[in-house]
């Protein structure tokens, strides 16, 4: 205050002690947040520099995490494709187990299974996706990775498609020919050719059918499915009952001409007598009704599994790329925070050190206060 006269020495005391509090008030700044430059003021170069490597560490995190999900997508599509595998697999042993089988019966159930596998490819495919990104779900499903702040160091990773088995981008695996019904009629006149025999009349009775004859009937690949010896008395509905009792894929029953047989498999009825080989066919063959139809699905099983593996493959490379940029982008972003705390970060046992040394200083500085405060009152003394 400028109305207040202090005597030079006072003065002096008072500006040293007051210096010595301003030192101390930084050092405990400095010791409390852990920095020694905590604003421009500080260090403007330092403050500046460790800022704009501060900025660039926050970007590349976000980045970080960014590659850290992509990880996620890519190993869920992995995962994809092993379990498609193991399907695909799966789908090579049923077509293996029909060419091993001559009966058709057995072909129409393994057919049926083999398209029942493809479906649940198809399924897996579509459920194989991470947080809304799919990369075996085709169209719309490309990822892009980047690896820096500016955006100048992408990865893109191109989505397949496997959600639809008979693409021929994708496993190129087509669905199998579902049996269908076919009806045949097995004509029966009696000798003289004018009048359909009915249910309750023998066999014999029809010209092409005689006593001691043995009815065989197969599947088109030659597979035996039962025989019968006609007698005199053979009625045509036991005929009807053979035909209709040899297999669950078959039925026969009298009707207004003959013998109509229902079949899903191709039959034949042959006979050691005058009847000429007899074929009923299905509405529609299974897939795997000719040995040619097997082999060729196999060979498309196995250029799907190369297919598989071939992407796996490439999946693979890209995993390792972006969980290698992955580590060096976590590195870097240490380097970067290691960068800024060295232009930032205070020497907390220097800064003790400070701290004690000051509060040693101004002990003393307070005790020359004191005494040249004293030296001023010597004049009362005169009173």
């Amino acid at each position: 205050m400028p109305d207040i006269t202090l005597s030079s020495a006072v003065r002096n005391n008072l500006n040293a002690l007051q210096s010595t509090s301003q030192m101390m008030s930084g050092v405990q700044e400095r010791l409390a947040t852990g920095k020694k430059v905590n604003s421009a003021l500080d260090n403007p170069n330092s403050f500046f520099t460790a800022q704009g490597l501060q900025n660039r560490a926050s970007d590349l995190g976000n980045l970080l995490d960014d590659m850290g999900q992509s990880v996620q997508t890519l190993k869920a599509a992995d995962q994809g494709i092993t379990a498609i595998s193991d399907l695909v697999d799966a789908a090579k042993a049923k077509a293996n187990q029909a060419q091993q089988t001559s009966s058709q019966s057995e072909r129409k159930d393994f057919a049926a299974e083999y398209n029942e596998l493809l479906t649940q490819i198809e399924d897996l495919a579509k459920d194989a996706g991470y947080q809304g990104k799919n990369l075996l779900g085709g169209t719309g499903n490309d990822l892009s990775v980047t690896f820096n702040e500016d955006g100048t160091s992408t990865l893109a990773i191109s989505a397949v498609d496997y959600t639809d088995t008979t693409s021929s981008t994708g496993l190129n695996l087509s669905d199998l020919a579902t049996a269908a019904n076919g009806s045949t009629t097995l004509a029966l006149t009696s000798g003289s050719g004018t009048a359909a025999l009915t249910g309750g009349a023998n066999i014999v009775d029809d010209l092409d059918f005689a006593a001691g004859d043995v009815l065989t009937l197969s599947d088109s690949t030659g597979t035996e499915l039962g025989t019968l010896t006609l007698t005199a008395s053979t009625t045509v509905t036991e005929v009807a009952t053979f035909i209709g009792g040899t297999n669950s894929d078959v039925s026969a029953a009298v009707g207004a001409t003959g013998i109509d047989v229902t079949t899903s498999i191709d039959l034949s009825l042959s006979s050691t007598g005058a009847l000429t080989t007899t074929a009923f066919n299905a509405g529609t063959s299974n897939g795997f009704a000719t040995d040619a139809n097997i082999d060729a699905t196999l060979s498309a099983l196995t250029k799907a599994q190369d297919t598989l593996r071939a992407q796996a493959s490439t999946f693979g490379t890209n995993l390792s790329i972006v969980e290698n940029r992955q580590d060096f982008t976590r590195s870097l972003i240490n380097t970067l925070e290691e960068g800024a705390g060295k232009l930032t970060l205070a020497d907390t046992n220097e800064e003790g050190a400070n701290l004690l040394a000051l509060q040693t200083q101004q002990s003393l500085a307070s005790t020359s206060l004191s005494l040249a405060a004293q030296a001023d009152q010597n004049v009362l003394r005169l009173f």
